[in-house]
């Protein structure tokens, strides 16, 4: 991942932090509302300590974007454990759209075009080596 890349989102999620709980609802609302299939996952599961889940996870990731080595093997083992919820692979472009629509909202003015692209090229590689631990190479999402 280049540098660019990088910076803008580190840039970008260090003005997330200040409202993460609020971002984490946003984030939750969008994806139930646009893929309300997912909503199963979640069923019993206490929403404020899953949203806190959810930023942490993303805290850990942005701030490992620049050491891939080591986020990557945790980002696998997630992946796998999330099969057993019945997360498919397909559910990983619902996950970063809703993620992309939350920044989008939440950043304002400051989510401009290259930050969406680096937000984007982010979650793709993240996502990909996660469909790839879980699911196998040929069952990518598209």
């Amino acid at each position: 991942m280049q540098d660019q890349t990088i910076r803008l989102v580190q840039d970008s999620f260090a003005k997330v932090v200040p409202i993460k709980d609020a971002a984490a609802k946003i984030f939750y609302a969008d994806l139930f509302e646009t893929a309300p299939e997912v909503k199963p996952y979640f069923e019993g599961a206490n929403m404020a300590d899953q949203g806190a889940k959810l930023m942490a996870t993303l805290a850990a990731v942005v701030n490992g974007l620049r050491d891939l080595d080591k986020i990557v093997p945790v980002a696998q083992a997630l992946a796998v454990r999330h099969v057993d919820y019945g997360v498919a692979a397909e559910d990983y472009d619902k996950v970063g759209a809703s993620l992309l629509r939350t920044l989008e909202a939440g950043l304002g003015e400051a989510f401009t075009p290259a930050v969406r692209e680096a937000w984007t090229q982010a979650y793709a590689t993240l996502a990909g080596v996660m469909i790839d631990a879980a699911y196998g190479a040929e069952r990518k999402a598209g």
